[in-house]
């Protein structure tokens, strides 16, 4: 039993099933600059942030081979994207669509530019606090509470006066 699951790991792990390098031949130049152009506006499935085109992962090949398949076929640019996007979502896309929900995505930066320039502004527009004769003068003594006062407040105001 130990050999034969011994057997199936090291069948398994030999890569037999992992997905391949790019096996397509290119196309025509023009056709080849379409697939390169995509590929660049298409996410990587298992990469972060790179696109198909420059991803170095079997995946993205394997990607870029179905993109190449489909311009092969004939197939547009939207429907190449749509897809894509029909298979693993409008994540896909490295510059979507700003509509919807991403519209905030698109639209949030902007306005907290504008909001803090115009906090900014305020702040600076604002006319300094004008100077009391009071605060050049010392401090009075507040009037004593007719209440008993805490011993410690009456220390700390002693202190403040000095």
């Amino acid at each position: 039993m130990t050999a034969a699951l011994l057997t199936l790991t090291l069948f398994l792990a030999s890569g037999q099933y992992a997905p391949q390098q790019a096996g397509s031949e290119p196309l025509a130049p023009a056709l080849e600059a379409r697939v390169q152009t995509l590929g660049k506006e298409l996410r990587c499935a298992v990469c972060q942030g790179l696109s198909v085109s420059d991803s170095p992962s079997s995946m993205a090949r394997a990607q870029l081979d179905k993109i190449r398949e489909l311009v092969s076929e004939g197939k547009s640019d939207q429907e190449v994207r749509d897809y894509f996007v029909a298979r693993y979502g409008e994540w896909v896309l490295l510059q979507p669509k700003a509509e919807g929900v991403n519209l905030l995505v698109w639209l949030g930066p902007v306005a907290l530019l504008l909001g803090g320039a115009f906090v900014i502004f305020r702040q600076v527009r604002r006319e300094p606090a004008a100077a009391t004769p009071a605060a050049s003068t010392p401090a009075t003594p507040p009037a004593a509470s007719t209440d008993s006062e805490d011993p410690y407040l009456a220390a700390v105001r002693r202190e403040l006066d000095q």
